[in-house]
């Protein structure tokens, strides 16, 4: 299942919003508009799915450091809101500070709420409901079944709750979001994985570090046999160049020839961004896409020259899989624009609080609101 649209409250400097998913959305802005929020908080998601986004929250200061922290509205308890829809499901949580008798660690994010909806026609049935520690699913008959004490307030119910027979559509859900990628940078330092080779595993998606780039291209020499659409993204990036991957006593390896070089150039003597690009590569041309692809600012590290090519190979990828880029590059923006016809998509802060210009609150974009003639 692919995501349709997803919905943000009280994350950082988001204080509401409600942001379509296309086949490729591109989101640009200055520093400091909380453009990055908008990746983050599509993260916090998968690791609901995983069963980890407490653990995120308390990794990144805990709800004070991760919820919004401006004006409130009298009475507003200030949860952190996130949902996200696929098709005819809606998957949302709600994340709170622990209860005066409730058993768990002073400030520790607990998840107060988690609920899965399904559309039928103009009717909204609510298919599984988690309150605090309590989980009821409705049955085939309609009825609800409770299941007291399932889940611990630091677990969420998509991924502790396991019996997929009372409710199928909690591991669709679950099985979605954990199919989602999310790439915020690599590491080219020279003690970077990247830059050694990996065990020779047969990797179909590239990893969020990129620690199995090696087994990701040699996966596409050796196990599809069929390199030719990388080794043309190669070339129009790099004119001449050839990439050569490939596995050798168990240990995969690559290395790249630069056409004005006497000799190619292995993982650990390429530039810096030179290896960050055959990571892009590696993450847009994997022997299977994952089926959401995330990424805030791939542009960094990048000649100029790269964007091009980089943006070409963004919107072929946005054919068979949905891509989310934040980035401050108006250069690649542009490109990404003639490439794609992908709209302008900038983010701006107002009053505090970072929003999208042209989005409305009922998350439609104003460029793609029907005319009055067409309804």
């Amino acid at each position: 299942m692919r995501p349709t649209d997803v919905a943000i409250s009280n994350y950082r400097s988001i204080r509401q919003l409600s942001i379509p998913i296309h086949p490729l959305s591109v989101f640009v802005g200055e520093n400091g508009v909380g453009k990055s929020n908008l990746y983050k908080s599509l993260s916090l998601l998968r690791d609901a799915a995983a069963g980890r986004i407490t653990r995120t929250i308390a990794e990144e200061g805990g709800l004070n450091s991760v919820c919004w922290s401006g004006l409130r509205k009298k009475g507003e308890d200030g949860r952190l809101r996130l949902s996200a829809k696929f098709d005819r499901l809606r998957y949302s949580i709600e994340l709170g500070f622990p209860g005066p008798v409730e058993a768990a660690f002073s400030g520790e994010p607990m998840i107060k709420a988690e609920t899965i909806e399904a559309t039928q026609g103009k009717r909204t049935v609510r298919l599984m409901e988690r309150k605090n520690s309590l989980v009821s699913v409705r049955g085939e008959s309609g009825a609800w079944n409770s299941h007291k004490d399932a889940v611990l307030p630091s677990e969420t119910a998509l991924a502790g709750f396991a019996d997929g027979k009372e409710c199928p559509e909690i591991d669709l859900i679950r099985n979605a979001m954990l199919g989602w990628r999310f790439y915020h940078d690599f590491r080219t330092d020279p003690a970077s994985p990247i830059r050694k080779p990996c065990l020779a595993i047969t990797t179909p998606s590239l990893s969020a570090d990129g620690s199995d780039l090696a087994a990701a291209l040699a996966t596409l020499y050796s196990i599809r046999e069929d390199a030719t659409d990388l080794q043309d993204a190669i070339e129009d990036a790099f004119p001449g160049a050839e990439l050569r991957a490939w596995a050798e006593n168990g240990w995969c390896e690559f290395d790249l020839q630069l056409a004005d070089m006497p000799r190619p150039f292995k993982a650990y003597e390429l530039s810096d961004g030179t290896l960050k690009y055959i990571c892009l590569l590696a993450v847009f041309m994997g022997y299977r896409l994952p089926p959401f692809i995330a990424l805030n600012e791939p542009e960094s590290s990048l000649h100029p020259s790269l964007l091009a090519p980089l943006a070409r190979l963004i919107a072929k990828a946005s054919r068979r899989s949905d891509i989310w880029i934040v980035t401050h590059s108006e250069q690649l923006m542009e490109a990404l624009r003639s490439e794609s016809s992908v709209p302008l998509r900038r983010v701006i802060k107002q009053k505090g609080a970072t929003t999208i210009e042209g989005l409305t609150i009922g998350g439609e974009y104003r460029d793609e609101e029907p005319d009055e003639d067409d309804s």
